[in-house]
């Protein structure tokens, strides 16, 4: 198989050792400290048609989270405690001391976005700004969870299933999987949008069995301990304080099951967000809107 290409040329590399394991990064840009994570399905990749909007005033920590990319992949437990957002959120903080940034502002799509919002109700002290991509809490998504949600979300539910069977299915067939669940999320239906270089680097984990048994784990800890941790939180009124933005596609995930700023508004105290016009992959299909937007929100005082 030919290398994968690099996406971020001039960009540093760091494996940042943790309790965890190594969490690999691409870092470069200059300013204040900017975390962006990704979300399932893909890696750090996915920020890089993002990037280069944002490198001019931040210095970007671009990161594969815990089990994905090229950061390790912690070995689970029968409660999937290293794959739940508390766990990773943590393994975040210490990816970013490590590279000496204590307080910094995050933007995250997909599951990266649940890590930073677990971060923020965890942690209030690390995080300036916050930005969510495309997602509603963990807990409002299974509790309105009704017949035409789980056809749009079926991978929450089949991922989430013991061991061994979503890995055994998706292995048999790992490239399959990918490709048609990545255009039935975009707005095209298709994968147009998505980089052949990018796609190259999603495809890899995908057909690596032992990353794809940490991407279930992943799923198992949101169906369990992550759902748990966040009606603990909505039950107690603990909400987000710092400025939040939240931002969806007009025809993606989020919008499917409520309308996302009015979620959003019952977990945080100062939140704004619009939507964008793409689908799940706000990056990717719709870049130049997404980056304006971050821009905007993150240099704002």
């Amino acid at each position: 198989m030919p290398d994968l290409a690099d996406l971020f040329p001039n960009y540093g590399s760091e494996w940042i050792n943790t309790q965890s394991g190594r969490i690999f990064a691409r870092v470069g840009g200059k300013g204040p400290p900017l975390l962006l994570l990704h979300g399932f399905s893909e890696t750090h990749v996915m920020w890089h048609r993002v990037a280069p909007q944002l490198a001019d005033r931040f210095t970007l920590i671009i990161a594969d989270l815990p089990g994905y990319g090229w950061s390790d992949m912690p070995e689970s437990d029968r409660d999937h405690t290293p794959y739940t957002k508390r766990a990773m959120a943590q393994t975040i903080i210490e990816a970013m001391e490590q590279l000496g940034h204590v307080h910094f502002a995050l933007a995250g799509h997909d599951r990266g976005g649940r890590v930073g919002y677990r971060l923020a109700l965890d942690h209030p002290g690390r995080l300036s700004r916050l930005a969510v991509l495309d997602i509603l809490p963990t807990y409002d998504y299974w509790a309105r969870m009704d017949r035409l949600y789980a056809l749009k979300i079926y991978h929450w539910m089949f991922l989430a299933q013991p061991f061994p069977l979503p890995e055994t299915m998706i292995g048999g067939n790992p490239d399959f999987f990918l490709k048609q669940k990545m255009a039935s999320q975009t707005k095209s239906k298709n994968l147009d949008a998505i980089d052949p270089r990018a796609l190259e680097h999603y495809l890899a984990a995908f057909r690596d069995p032992s990353r794809l048994h940490a991407m279930c784990e992943d799923y198992r800890a949101g169906a369990y301990a992550d759902v748990d941790i966040d009606k603990a939180d909505r039950d107690a009124g603990k909400k987000i304080t710092i400025p939040m933005l939240a931002l969806w596609g007009d025809a993606g995930i989020a919008r499917a099951a409520a309308t996302p700023l009015d979620t959003w508004k019952n977990w945080a105290t100062n939140v704004s967000g619009s939507p964008v016009d793409c689908g799940h992959f706000l990056t990717e299909e719709n870049p130049d809107v997404t980056a304006k937007a971050l821009r905007e929100f993150f240099s704002a005082v």
